[in-house]
């Protein structure tokens, strides 16, 4: 299964009739824009308002260095904001004060630094999107993380970059991420990889950094031993992504009821052909875009670029 390109020099792969590429230009159906005008607040007059409102206060801001010119980039956190600008700039200063403080974590976040998890098919988007339009992150937890060759910052960094380019996917903002964990073969050595300090910083990102929607975290096939890894993240786990976390244990009818299994893999439930994609495809796609994920990490706090 190789990666093709269309007329227009982006990447695709087929997976049975399903082309999956990363959607990055303006959203035309007016399903979806509906669901942003009714969800988002996503007007004409609203989107003129809040942008002018954005640049203004990252103005004030002196120590930050983002393209604020750039609608495309402030739409990144407005859509997810619901268009007020003062929530947006927490989240763009939440966003990139995170990436000061775990350096470690989020230097050279860019697919050519990054393959690991995606050569090992740990973390994974490449699948059809869900029946409410959102990106489905898979990260495989259990047996077929070999935590010995795929550290867990090399997870986490994975995460990081596949989630990167959903959210440059206008349609992604509007509609938002699931994530789908298979702890399959979860196993005590894999759970020892894992500390309060590191289940802090993983929650803190997730809840109040990360410029995406996410709509839900469905974990399948835990063994009792989840427990223990679930007792680590529990105390950090605030109460809107509790309502929106389901523990779905072997019983896959209770995800379908959540997912389309036209969307998920037939391990999983679903109807998508195999074999499954590769993950160096998901590599290679994002590769395609390597100079703008270094455009990207160029920006945030204390930078010698002149605004």
């Amino acid at each position: 299964m190789a990666m093709k390109f269309d007329d227009d020099g982006v990447p695709y792969v087929m997976w049975g009739s399903n082309k999956i590429q990363l959607e990055t230009n303006p959203v035309t159906e007016k399903k979806i824009l509906d669901k942003a005008e009714n969800e988002l607040r996503e007007t004409p007059e609203v989107v003129e308002k809040a942008l002018a409102e954005l640049r203004e206060l990252i103005k004030g801001e002196n120590s930050l260095y983002v393209p604020a010119e750039s609608d495309d980039f402030l739409l990144k956190f407005l859509r997810p904001t619901k268009f007020y600008a003062e929530s947006a700039f927490q989240k763009l200063k939440a966003y990139y004060k995170f990436r000061t403080t775990y350096s470690e974590y989020c230097d050279n976040l860019s697919p050519s630094f990054n393959r690991a998890a995606f050569r090992h098919s740990v973390v994974s988007i490449l699948s059809p999107r869900d029946q409410h339009g959102r990106r489905i992150m898979l990260v495989e937890s259990g047996e077929r993380w070999n935590h010995r060759v795929v550290s867990l910052k090399d997870v986490f960094r994975a995460a990081q970059v596949a989630l990167e380019g959903a959210m440059r996917e206008p349609k992604t903002q509007i509609c938002g991420v699931i994530a789908l964990m298979d702890m399959k073969g979860l196993c005590l050595s894999q759970i020892l990889q894992f500390t309060p300090n590191y289940a802090k910083m993983a929650l803190e990102w997730t809840q109040e950094c990360v410029p995406a929607r996410i709509k839900a975290v469905h974990v399948i096939n835990q063994p009792y031993i989840f427990n223990m890894l679930f007792a680590i993240f529990k105390p950090f786990i605030a109460e809107k992504l509790r309502t929106r976390l389901h523990l779905h244990g072997s019983n896959i009818q209770s995800l379908l009821t959540h997912i389309d299994p036209k969307a998920l893999r037939k391990r999983h439930g679903g109807l998508l052909p195999e074999p499954e994609i590769p993950g160096d495809v998901l590599w290679e796609m994002l590769r395609h875009y390597e100079e703008e994920y270094k455009l990207i990490s160029s920006y945030g706090y204390n930078m010698n670029n002149n605004k």
